[in-house]
């Protein structure tokens, strides 16, 4: 029997495209913004209004952070071959990882291990916390959501967002249980460890019912349309090609001064 392919995502006609059962001219065109959209592209149903400001809030907390690593790369890669935007694009996308954005992954994927999406606690979440901060200090590994380089002793990002969640109606159990962790992490090792963005949105995530296997591609999403604004201000501002001969000389200075 001959195999056939299937999805359910989008088909096109010679005068029609169909996504996930909607007319695009007809019924999403003007009336379906571009986060309420990303919901629905990946769920199969458009969010509730709730839902939509929440989603809406996450993705654009994540879109910019200045001259990270993954801006930089995107930039340089630029500046080496201008005729490829995406290629620039896709450069500065494979530095999230467990260290920049997608510890969101991480930091959802302890929790809903935790408690199972779609159950209830099966035990204390003082007791589940500590057991976290346990494995992950045994293992001597950061733990994903916690602590930043440059906001400290608060991550300005994770108040508004956790607000945000809550005043929707999605202050549940997994944003009880991430911030249980960070304040044991932080009795722990006696180290200011602030709940920082990419933690918060871990936990929202899994309110709104996501699977943390998905979950970095959040920041694909929303960092995609930063690096895009990095390389439109590369183009009229050029600073890759002085990041480059700067390090240059910088690395090779030693050699210079001998």
């Amino acid at each position: 029997m001959k195999q056939r392919f299937s999805s359910d995502i989008g088909w096109s006609t010679a005068d029609k495209i169909t996504i996930r059962g909607k007319s695009l001219p007809d019924d999403i065109l003007g009336k379906i913004n571009l986060g309420d959209f990303a919901f629905f592209q990946m769920t199969g149903v458009l969010p509730t209004k709730e839902q939509g400001e929440v989603f809406n809030a996450i993705l654009v907390a994540l879109v910019e952070h200045g001259l990270t690593p993954s801006a930089l790369v995107a930039r340089l890669t630029y500046a080496g071959a201008p005729e490829s935007l995406q290629a620039a694009v896709a450069a500065g996308l494979c530095g999230l990882g467990t260290v920049f954005v997608g510890t969101m992954e991480g930091a959802a994927r302890y929790l809903s291990e935790a408690v199972p999406l779609g159950t209830k606690p099966q035990a204390d979440l003082d007791e589940m916390a500590t057991a976290i901060v346990d494995k992950f200090f045994a293992a001597k590994q950061a733990i994903p959501g916690l602590g930043h380089p440059i906001h400290k002793p608060v991550d300005p990002r994770t108040k508004p967002l956790l607000s945000i969640a809550g005043r929707n109606g999605f202050g549940g159990v997994y944003i009880d249980l991430v911030q249980r962790v960070q304040r044991e992490a932080e009795r722990k090792s006696g180290k200011n460890l602030p709940l920082n963005a990419t933690g918060a949105i871990g936990a929202i995530a899994c309110e709104l019912g996501f699977e943390w296997g998905v979950i970095r591609g959040f920041g694909v999403l929303a960092r995609s349309i930063g690096l895009v604004g990095h390389i439109m201000e590369e183009r009229r501002n050029p600073l890759a090609l002085k990041v480059w001969t700067a390090a240059e000389d910088e690395a090779s200075s030693h050699f210079k001064e001998a």
